[in-house]
């Protein structure tokens, strides 16, 4: 659901005025070697990428008739990685053209469109036709979220997206999590043509979702622009240094030790939904070692998935597996409305509360902006010292309140979660963005060196 909310006034008026002329006039695309322009389109042909461009068909369910329909088989590449971008329309006098996303000024309007800083001229690509690809080189860019565009005649346009993490992982030492697999979860796409969308959301019968296959609303991942932009313009406005990751990079490596090597904190800023097995325990096992966490919306961490060639099945919820997500998180959903209510939160006498409220304007017992759709709440299996910081009481039923969580380890991890949709989809407003600030301060002051795991709180 949309999070209305106002981003606070930036200064750097004269950067902002030179990245216009430099857009307006395409002085800002970066000049890129040949190597880094697509290649040609070309058959599809084995590789090593997961997915096949021969299995994903144009949609059957009816969207949008000037969309180009393209997707990567990965969710991300680093520099110097050659990746395939797979077609699953047909079309003649195509352009190809790659973005990074964060950067760029100006307003995105509507759910269907997405806008970028240039890094690639401009390139045709000729036809293209349904099941074949063109490789796309990775360049020396800044590690975010890229997207390929894909112009024709007619007004026709497709966007696919992917992450490109840094080179070497640690090169910051916070890394951003976007919810790749949340995202195609939401993917109401017909892969199969029997009239239904091929993800669980569509129908109680499914328990499977394709993991590579082009988004529906030309390409642009569900919710995008509600729950993920305009974090991702703060962090660039305000110079962030981060590392950027797809959920691919919390599997490999498999090793809890060699993230928490790498990385003090690991920021989720979206619906972070559906974790595999290896996820989950690379991301606990982090937090055991002194690693903070910080969950900017709601729900995570809720189902187990599990991945087999590019599918993701919906096991089971991982609290009926023992694994209850408010062990990890604080707290853990208790319901959602589908965005009927919202309500302010009301900041509660906890001792976080007033390092972490500083300078936002608010004091215990006052409001501090709204949220809803979906809710958390603590429970017996939140670790000793949890604190609740803030609430929405009775939002969605007696009872049924939203809690904002902060709590510490003896190893020095610091966990913070929001409890409700969306404090990222509303940093926009001037005390949001303050309680981040607040937040990021804490969570990278003098960040302890990783070392065993702390006992399990559970």
């Amino acid at each position: 659901m949309p999070t209305r909310s106002h981003f606070p006034r930036v200064t750097l008026r004269l950067l902002a005025a030179s990245v216009a002329v430099a857009v307006a006039t395409g002085l800002l695309v970066t000049a890129a070697p040949p190597r880094d322009r697509p290649a040609a389109v070309e058959p599809n042909g084995a590789d090593a990428e997961q997915g096949s461009a021969s299995e994903v068909v144009p949609s059957f369910r009816p969207n949008d008739p000037l969309a180009i329909e393209a997707y990567f088989p990965k969710e991300s590449y680093r520099p110097g990685m050659t990746a395939r971008l797979r077609f699953a329309s047909s079309l003649s006098a195509v352009h190809l053209q790659i973005f990074h996303l964060g950067p760029e000024w100006g307003k995105t309007v509507g759910n269907m469109s997405m806008r970028g800083v240039p890094v690639t001229r401009p390139v045709p690509i000729g036809p293209i036709q349904a099941g074949g690809s063109t490789r796309v080189t990775i360049g020396e860019w800044p590690t975010g979220l890229y997207f390929a565009q894909l112009t024709g005649k007619g007004g026709r346009i497709g966007y696919a997206p992917f992450v490109v993490p840094p080179r070497r992982l640690g090169q910051s030492r916070v890394a951003v999590v976007l919810p790749t697999r949340t995202w195609q979860a939401y993917n109401f796409r017909d892969d199969d043509g029997d009239g239904l969308g091929d993800t669980w959301y569509a129908t109680t019968t499914r328990h499977t979702a394709r993991l590579f296959r082009p988004f529906l609303n030309r390409g642009v991942p569900p919710h995008f622009r509600n729950y993920d932009l305009h974090f991702l313009h703060w962090l660039s406005r305000i110079g962030k240094r981060v590392d950027f990751l797809s959920q691919a990079e919390l599997e490999a490596p498999a090793d809890p030790v060699a993230l928490r090597r790498v990385y003090d904190v690991l920021v989720f800023p979206g619906h972070h939904e559906y974790v595999t097995e290896s996820e989950y325990d690379n991301v606990e096992g982090f937090r055991d070692r002194g690693g903070s966490l910080v969950f900017l919306s709601a729900n995570n961490f809720f189902w187990r998935i599990d991945l087999d060639h590019g599918v993701m099945t919906r096991v089971a919820r991982w609290r009926e597996l023992g694994r209850p997500e408010a062990a990890l998180l604080g707290v853990q959903l208790v319901k959602n409305d589908m965005g009927e209510h919202r309500g302010p939160w009301l900041l509660r006498n906890a001792p976080a509360t007033r390092w972490l409220f500083a300078g936002t304007g608010s004091r215990v017992g006052q409001p501090f902006s709204n949220a809803g759709i979906e809710i958390d709440h603590t429970t017996s299996s939140s670790p000793p010292g949890t604190q609740v910081i803030a609430e929405i009481p009775d939002l969605l039923g007696p009872g049924l309140t939203a809690q904002m969580t902060y709590y510490e380890t003896a190893r020095g991890a610091k966990v913070f979660s929001a409890g409700a949709f969306s404090l990222a989809g509303s940093i926009r407003q001037a005390a949001v963005a303050r309680l981040l600030e607040n937040i990021w301060d804490r969570m990278t002051a003098a960040a302890p060196k990783h070392g065993p795991p702390s006992p399990r709180t559970r």
